[in-house]
């Protein structure tokens, strides 16, 4: 059988294929950036609309033919579902996958109000991994606001209720584990551009991975399967691949039921120009086999899981490709 891994290696081909190029929205801030560095934003080459899918019982799906930054993953999940929209607990972990957004709110906020005191990104991330994290410091400029755990364990209601939606539906699957409503949504038009309320305008892009669904099928295995309206193809989605297979076991286990399969749909799945010299090096590469993931069967309790309480092993990958981040969104 064809290793499940081609899938996201035929998508990558079929993008540089058969997709379209298209211009990139940057902000002005993030336009001066490139402009003072002398060089040309990237464009992205995208499709829409793709699907594949992972079943969990032939291996965790972190992907083989370059090395992923598992470590990275477990802890943005664990910040996830903390509810946290805080990046002072990523900087903690050196984990720096948010840092460009919070820094553009920081360096927005003094271009406009307070250009004496701007810094630099480097400088800015020190200075929230040094001050303590109630500090007032950290407490403002730290907060990115709009993140994906605050929608799925805080979403605002109008009422003024914070709603655990992840908790809803860990119950539900419990208690009624064949409903069909076991949805969570992060698209929330108060937090998005142009919609978005004074009060909730935020430097992160709108949210790529829009809405999520767990269902039980036959056997009392769980699936999940993620709608994605946006996707970096070769340095998000690999994260994405991972992270959701991995919510997917841990979800699994709380609700004593079986892991099925993770189905990733797309909308707009694309490859940024500047990453197209290290999609051919990945698309050189052949697979090797599916790791697997060892979850502490003590943890009843999703909001008990630690970082020590998930373990990859056995895994065997080709080296790391490096490829630059695009900090787009915005105001």
């Amino acid at each position: 059988m064809k290793h499940p891994e081609f899938q996201y290696l035929d998508l990558l081909q079929d993008i540089l294929d058969n997709g379209s190029n298209k211009k990139l929205f940057l902000t002005p801030e993030v336009l001066a950036e490139y402009a003072k560095d002398g060089k040309e934003p990237p464009f992205i080459r995208s499709l829409f609309g793709r699907q594949i899918r992972f079943d969990l019982s032939k291996g965790f799906p972190l992907l083989t033919t370059k090395k992923v930054f598992f470590r990275g993953i477990l802890h943005e999940l664990i910040w996830f579902l903390k509810g946290d929209s805080n990046v002072k607990y990523l900087v903690d972990n050196d984990v720096h996958i948010w840092d460009e957004w919070a820094w553009k709110r920081y360096h927005k906020y003094c271009l406009e109000k307070d250009p004496t005191n701007d810094l630099s990104q480097e400088d800015f991330i020190a200075k929230i991994k040094a001050e303590d994290k109630d500090s007032e410091f950290v407490q403002k400029r730290g907060d990115l606001i709009t993140i994906y755990g605050r929608m799925r364990r805080r979403w605002p209601a109008s009422d003024g209720r914070e709603i655990d939606q992840l908790g809803w539906v860990i119950q539900g699957l419990k208690e009624k584990p064949f409903r069909k409503s076991y949805v969570i949504s992060a698209w929330n038009p108060d937090f998005i551009y142009a919609m978005a309320s004074e009060k909730n305008k935020s430097e992160v892009p709108p949210f790529c991975h829009t809405t999520f669904q767990f269902a039980v099928t036959e056997d009392n295995k769980l699936n999940l399967g993620l709608y994605q309206r946006s996707a970096d193809s070769f340095l998000g989605v690999p994260f994405n691949i991972a992270s959701y297979a991995l919510l997917l076991l841990m979800v699994a286990q709380v609700t004593g039921l079986q892991p099925g399969e993770f189905v990733h749909t797309f909308g707009d799945v694309h490859i940024y120009s500047d990453h197209f010299d290290a999609v051919h090096t990945q698309l050189s590469r052949e697979p090797k086999p599916f790791p697997t993931i060892k979850l502490n069967p003590d943890i009843k309790n999703i909001d008990d899981f630690k970082f020590e309480d998930i373990v990859l092993e056995n895994y065997d990958s080709h080296p790391a490709i490096k490829a630059p981040i695009t900090n787009v969104g915005g105001f």
